[in-house]
């Protein structure tokens, strides 16, 4: 499995989907080099990976605080998708 570089490590959530679209963008055109765009979608994955990652880590911290719609107080650990079907 590769391992996400520094850098990309570094960014917030909204950065790295900024740098993604931008990557899309950048293969789309069709203005690039092979080489080029071989290391641009590398980059791609890995930035993919970093918000998919960054999305669970926010969506299980969630799913941990559940708050009781009447009290506002947390209630446990039931999973927040659970939460909203209730």
């Amino acid at each position: 499995m590769t391992e996400i570089p520094q850098d990309i490590q570094n960014l917030s959530f909204e950065d790295a989907m900024t740098e993604l679209e931008n990557v899309v963008r950048r293969l789309e055109s069709g203005r690039i080099k092979l080489d080029e765009a071989v290391s641009t979608y590398e980059r791609g994955v890995l930035l993919k990976k970093f918000c998919e990652e960054k999305l669970a880590s926010a969506k299980s911290k969630i799913d941990k605080l559940v708050i009781d719609k009447n009290t506002g107080m947390p209630i446990g650990t039931e999973s927040f998708d659970e939460h909203l079907n209730s």
